[in-house]
This record gives structure tokens, C-alpha cells and sequence, in this order.
């Protein structure tokens, strides 16, 4: 769940993404779809291959705009919410709602 230290690129489907994040749950999944669709971006989805039934099914996020980097646009604060308000570190890993502070002053 925490922002990626390095800009990891790849395939979803045959098309070369940026990956957003590698083994999410559905749920985070579902959360990530919406924020960077809401913020022009086209996402893509991949199922990961179980090795049994009985593990959870896990997913692989990827945008088709290869400059992007979480990270940089997280605390940078190019992302928003549907509010308007600038996602914030904690937001973007769902541990709140916060989208204060701000790291600088642009």
C-alpha cells in the first residue's frame, strides 16, 4: 500500500503501463481506479494468477501515461479528490481523509 520508491513499467493486457501498484485487494483496487480515473487518467486492471483457490485475489494497477509517478504527484499534490482537495500521503494509503499538511509552499 505505500507509494513506490522506484517507477516500475510493465504490461497489462498489451499495453505498456506505469505500474501503480502491484497486489492490491479489490477494495484498494476499487479506490485507486476511481481516484486516477477521476484525475484523467486511463487505468488499467490484471488479475494475478492464484496458486490456490483459497488465496484472496489480488490485482495489479497500472496508468497508460508513462511519465507518471505516485509519489511525485502525491507530494507534489497533482492529485485530487472528488472534494477538490489535494491528496495527501495518508490519503492516498486510506488512513484518513486528511489532506493537510502541506509539505511546502508552492
Amino acid at each position: 500500500m505505500a507509494l513506490p520508491g522506484k517507477h516500475q513499467f510493465g504490461e497489462i493486457n498489451g499495453t505498456r503501463v506505469t505500474f501503480v501498484e502491484k497486489g492490491a485487494d479489490a477494495k484498494r483496487m476499487q479506490f485507486l481506479k476511481e481516484l486516477l480515473e477521476y484525475n484523467g487518467f486511463e487505468v488499467l486492471v490484471a488479475e494475478k494468477k492464484k496458486k490456490s483457490e483459497e488465496e484472496p485475489t489480488l490485482y495489479d494497477i497500472g496508468v497508460t501515461d508513462m511519465v507518471f509517478n505516485p509519489t511525485i504527484w502525491v507530494y507534489e499534490r497533482k492529485l485530487f479528490t472528488k472534494e477538490g482537495k489535494a491528496v495527501t500521503h495518508q490519503y492516498w494509503e486510506q488512513n484518513g481523509n486528511v489532506t493537510k499538511p502541506q509539505y511546502w509552499k508552492k
